[in-house]
């Protein structure tokens, strides 16, 4: 037990500060993306609520990429892609020298372009479901639609998309771990390292596996406090106390 104990300690020998080095990473990149997802998938939502056809058709064949591809296949082009169109486009306009795309904003831009195809799902069933007449009222108040949506829309979007949307927070949790292949230095990549160098599969797994469900359990509980105080004045048929 002493000689487990000690691998994953954070001494000169243990793998400890190394895994909290990972999961430091993993939660950064699934913070970082989370905004960035989210906003992109509400814009893609009122895409899709658009009433020109057009607008509707390039929201649907986005949703449709982004949804069918692998998330690991979105991650190697962007990671590759990326890279290698700047430095054909650099190389067009005269100008010499490598470069390569960040792994961490690589990760960051592929995820967030996965979570918003599946977030748009989430943002239209929750526009949906606030009704015709809230906007009317605010249109009668004498606000335009930004005002409308920033006031009176968005404030009870929210209420209803958060579990749709805390939902996509764990999968983007555990998508995060996609990033070791491209040599981020998140969880995943450390715990291959450490099975590498120590033949301890099962330990080093084993630790990656408790990081993710301690980042689960305290999301869920995050969640479920801004779940249960967005619903604070609200009666089960959903009508203001």
């Amino acid at each position: 037990m002493g000689y487990y104990l000690s691998l994953i300690s954070f001494g000169p020998s243990g793998w400890g500060g190394a895994f909290l080095d990972g999961a430091l990473i993993t939660i950064s990149l699934a913070v970082a993306t989370l905004p960035f997802g989210l906003a992109l998938g509400l814009g893609i939502a009122l895409m899709q609520r658009s009433e020109k056809k057009w607008v509707r058709r390039i929201a649907t064949i986005y949703t449709t990429i982004f949804r069918g591809v692998p998330e690991l296949l979105t991650l190697y082009i962007i990671y590759f892609g990326l890279s290698l169109g700047a430095q054909r486009l650099a190389k067009s306009l005269g100008f010499s020298g490598q470069f390569d795309m960040p792994p961490f904003l690589a990760g960051m831009i592929a995820l967030g372009l996965v979570l918003s195809s599946f977030s748009s799902e989430v943002w239209v069933g929750a526009l949906s479901a606030i009704p015709k007449g809230q906007r009317e009222a605010a249109a009668a108040l004498g606000l335009h639609r930004g005002q409308a949506f920033r006031l009176v829309v968005f404030p009870q979007l929210m209420r209803v998309a958060l579990p749709g949307l805390g939902n996509n927070w764990m999968v983007l949790l555990k998508e995060t771990s996609l990033v070791s292949v491209i040599t981020l230095p998140d969880i995943m990549f450390y715990a291959t390292r450490a099975n590498v160098v120590t033949k301890e599969p099962f330990l080093m797994f084993g630790v990656a596996c408790l990081i993710y469900l301690v980042f689960s359990m305290a999301s869920a509980i995050g969640f479920g406090f801004l779940e249960a105080r967005a619903n604070r004045g609200y009666i089960s048929h959903g009508t203001a106390r």
